[in-house]
């Protein structure tokens, strides 16, 4: 079972981390103000794999629940503001 958390953990890291690259990408070769705050919204969502990675599987005795609820929320707002002030 350790196997299992430990491989869905890593994937789901490695693809946020992916989704950053692409939508960064993506802002520098077209400069929608919009890819970069979907990018800032993945960087949060990727802080908040990489925290959850190491609350199940490095540090499972060490509760850092408030502390991925911090970086998904910011990824949230960063998201919520682009499709606010951004939308023309």
């Amino acid at each position: 079972m350790v196997t299992l958390n430990f491989i869905l953990c890593l994937l789901a890291v490695l693809t946020s981390i992916g989704c950053t690259v692409l939508l960064l990408r993506g802002y520098w070769s077209s400069g929608l103000r919009l890819l970069l705050w979907s990018a800032l919204c993945f960087v949060c969502l990727s802080a908040n794999n990489v925290l959850l990675f190491l609350d199940l599987i490095v540090f499972p005795d060490i509760d850092f629940r408030v502390y991925r609820l911090i970086a998904a929320l910011a990824g949230v707002l960063f998201l919520l503001y682009g499709f606010i002030w951004e939308a023309e």
